[in-house]
């Protein structure tokens, strides 16, 4: 419990030391004006309270990623517990807060828009492919998860029809301006998942459970031959310490957010909050299993659900009320996110192709292609969309930490707090393709180590390269 209860405070501690300190180095401006301000359209850019754009922020992001990826990674064992913590302090809320600063100052721009201005035409192509691509498969995942959910808790409705019902809800609320189901319904479902992950937390503490100590870094997997601790605890775990798919989320509250001081709680604060939830879930899954080895077995004979899982954790730790109550929290935050991601989606597209989005008929123009692409994928096996969804999820939080280092070093702040994460994250998700069987699967590690490190030098001399070059261009 110690280790659990240390980690807590640290994230706890990070949001008013850390958080406090990256906000003075992009010297905040509360007298400057919002994308809001200036864009107003009625649809997209449109003024909210802080209260209400923190809990969304929190929605959008959130998804599933830090209740199933922190079940997930749990199986590594304790060591989660380092990386949700560390991570989500000086990679994750950095990453989301520094990138939510660059979209606020940039008309709250799409982030393939973004990235393309800090590290130039030809990445602003490829991150417009790669964006969309990527969010396709959140929505998918998001489309999938809280349909088995859901499928599981009312036998008489099967997971295929909660499908198409997600699916016309996304449909209508992608099409809608922000502030009619977004800004209304969004923030109660905030409540929710805070209210299940609080009800969680107050249940571990309470009822005699012994949460697992961090005392060896062992790998808890069935195989860890197969699943290395690193790389792939690093991208099992994203959302809970560091998701490139929040930068696709944070264009919507960019151009909602009323003040440049109220940034610091809406990016960096809805990170250290979903790292907290990451965290909860990540002690709950082991600690209810007796843990994490037998959380592992426990996986693999339910062929690696995560969803069932959570099933039994929710129901088992809170009762039949308080297990309902932290199911609809798990189910509102994945429907809120799959909704948020086609909404990134049709903006992406948009701003490529400079469409008009006060205009319904070129909305839904967009929006149509990209729901039966979605559900296409639907169709496939989840594990599969999941372990690739990771991986590119990763890889986009990776380009994005490159153009904050970029974007710091322009400003001619501290670079090291973005190149320093940069460069692990380019290692993590470099090795990752050489040791993961959905790519490479090499078995040798130290080799796929050698090749990621390989890889990793090389993308940093390119990037001192251009940080040289632009320091030579703005001389």
């Amino acid at each position: 419990m110690i280790t659990f209860l240390i980690c807590l405070g640290l994230l706890v501690l990070a949001y008013f030391t850390y958080g406090r300190y990256l906000e003075h180095k992009v010297d905040v401006d509360p007298s400057a004006k919002t994308p809001c301000d200036r864009l107003y359209d009625g649809v997209d850019y449109v003024p909210l309270p802080r209260w209400r754009v923190f809990l969304i922020q929190l929605l959008n992001i959130a998804g599933t990623g830090p209740i199933f990826g922190a079940v997930l990674g749990a199986c590594f064992g304790p060591v989660a517990f380092l990386w949700i913590t560390f991570g989500g302090i000086f990679m994750g809320a950095m990453h989301d807060f520094l990138s939510g600063m660059m979209l606020v100052r940039n008309d709250g721009l799409s982030i393939p828009e973004i990235v393309g201005k800090y590290l130039g035409e030809g990445m602003r192509r490829f991150m417009r492919v790669f964006s969309v691509l990527l969010l396709i498969l959140v929505g998918a995942v998001f489309l999938l998860s809280p349909a088995q959910l859901l499928g599981g808790m009312t036998p008489s409705i099967s997971t295929s029809v909660w499908v198409w019902i997600i699916l016309a809800y996304y449909f209508v609320a992608t099409l809608l301006p922000i502030d009619k189901i977004v800004g209304k319904i969004y923030p109660v479902f905030g409540i929710a998942m805070v209210a299940m992950a609080v009800g969680l937390m107050v249940a571990l503490l309470s009822g005699g459970y012994d949460i697992p100590e961090m005392t060896t870094f062992a790998n808890f997997q069935l195989h860890p031959d197969k699943l290395p601790i690193i790389p792939t605890l690093f991208i099992t775990i994203a959302c809970g310490a560091i998701s490139g798919f929040h930068a696709t989320q944070s264009p919507l509250m960019a151009r909602c957010v009323r003040n440049e001081s109220e940034c610091r709680s809406v990016f960096y604060g809805a990170m250290i909050s979903e790292s907290i939830i990451a965290l909860v879930w990540a002690a709950v899954a082991m600690t209810f299993f007796g843990g994490a080895g037998e959380l592992s077995q426990a996986l693999s004979e339910h062929g690696g659900s995560a969803a069932w899982a959570v099933g039994e954790i929710s129901n088992g730790m809170l009762g039949v009320a308080g297990g309902i109550l932290a199911l609809l929290g798990v189910v509102a935050a994945p429907i809120t996110s799959g909704d948020t991601a086609f909404r990134s989606a049709r903006l992406i597209i948009a701003d490529m192709f400079r469409i008009d989005q006060k205009n319904k008929l070129k909305r839904l123009c967009i929006c149509i292609p990209l729901f039966v692409v979605g559900y296409i994928i639907t169709q496939v096996d989840f594990d599969v969309v999941w372990r690739y969804f990771a991986w590119t999820n990763q890889t986009l939080a990776t380009i994005v930490l490159w153009s904050i280092t970029v974007y710091m070093y322009r400003l001619k702040r501290n670079k090291w707090i973005a190149l320093l994460p940069s460069v692990f994250m380019t290692f993590i998700c470099s090795m990752f393709l050489f040791v993961s069987d959905q790519f490479f699967g090499m078995r040798d590690h130290t080799m796929a180590a050698v090749l990621g490190g390989v890889v990793t030098l090389a993308v940093f001399i390119i990037m001192i390269y251009k940080l040289q070059r632009d320091a030579k261009r703005l001389s």
